[in-house]
């Protein structure tokens, strides 16, 4: 009989949660961001109802993933939260104003730029904050026996800042390619635009954080440029190099629907790598994915809530999206 590694299949269950976070709540962080661009009243609804019935739902993946680190991890959230704790309450803080704030700005006239102002900076706030942490966990954390051994702001360095920076481009190039599948006529146009000056701004930060990665620490360089690893670490930077073309095609020939799953495909390919700088740590560089996994009896019987959990989630984020699939026009809006 094969043993199964429940720590490994854990490992992946929350990956898999916060990639499907990233990808789904990034466009609507990203809408965000981009929010102060678009000043038109008309505008900013039309941008508004194309995420009014997915964006709540989107968060259920961050709620799974920060769950079940938790529960399939206890010695790994214990030690980061400590280490996370600032960037993880100016997350939930800019997370609420951005929730509040959607629902607001419809009930008001008078105060709806007040209202806007706090979706965009919520936004803004939320994505820095999560990829500051990113970079946090990335650049490593100082750990003694099974305790957060670094100080209150160790969090805060170059690294982490360009990380959180390059988050932020990053969920703006997937809250403007959303607006041109969403969207039609002159708000669409301002859109392509902004995802040609985004995607050369996101490629400029792939390339400066894969650059800063290997210096962070002497494994990631062995990860990534040692034989034999090196013959399964190269195809993803070809892969980011041949999406990153048929990206700049599908925008120069305006595409309506390519250039957002094309985005998506670039954040996958970072993820991945960013999979095999961390894989097998949790924390990384000092503590594993077994050294940190609760009791197997533990792990088991929640992987049975998960495998019903999961497809069934899947299942109503996919109708969902279905349900409300092609263009937002003005005329149409959520109240």
């Amino acid at each position: 009989m094969i043993p199964i590694d429940l720590p490994t299949i854990w490992a992946f269950i929350i990956a898999f949660a916060v990639f499907v976070y990233v990808v789904m709540d990034g466009f609507d962080l990203g809408l965000g961001i981009l929010f102060p661009l678009f000043p038109k009243k008309a505008d900013r609804d039309v941008i508004m109802n194309s995420v009014a019935p997915v964006w709540d739902g989107n968060e259920t993946w961050l709620v799974l993933g920060g769950g079940g680190l938790m529960a399939a991890f206890p010695l790994a959230y214990a030690v980061l939260m400590p280490a996370l704790y600032t960037p993880m309450i100016v997350m939930l803080l800019g997370l609420v104003f951005r929730g509040v704030a959607f629902e607001f700005r419809w009930r008001t006239q008078s105060e709806r730029n007040k209202w806007d102002l706090a979706f965009a900076g919520g936004s803004l706030l939320a994505t820095l904050a999560q990829g500051i942490a990113l970079g946090a966990i990335l650049q490593g954390i100082q750990v003694s026996g099974r305790h957060y051994a670094g100080g209150w702001w160790d969090w805060l360095t170059p690294f982490s800042i360009l990380t959180g920076i390059s988050l932020v481009v990053g969920y703006a190039l997937l809250g403007a390619t959303w607006l041109v599948m969403k969207t039609e006529g002159e708000l669409r146009d301002r859109a392509y635009h902004l995802s040609w000056v985004l995607l050369i701004a996101m490629l400029g930060a792939i390339g400066m954080v894969s650059i800063a990665t290997p210096f962070l620490n002497v494994q990631y360089t062995q990860r990534w440029f040692t034989w034999p690893n090196i013959v399964l670490t190269a195809p993803v930077p070809i892969a980011v190099a041949g999406v990153t073309v048929l990206l700049l095609r599908s925008l120069t020939n305006k595409y309506d629907y390519q250039p957002f799953f094309l985005t998506l495909a670039l954040f996958a390919l970072s993820y991945a790598g960013l999979g095999i700088s961390m894989y097998p740590y949790i924390v990384p560089q000092s503590i594993t994915i077994w050294q940190a996994a609760s009791p197997a009896n533990s792990q088991l019987f929640m992987l049975f809530g998960v495998a019903i959990l999961i497809p069934l989630i899947l299942g109503y984020t996919a109708w969902a999206y279905w349900v409300f699939r092609g263009k937002v026009r003005a005329d149409h809006g959520y109240h």
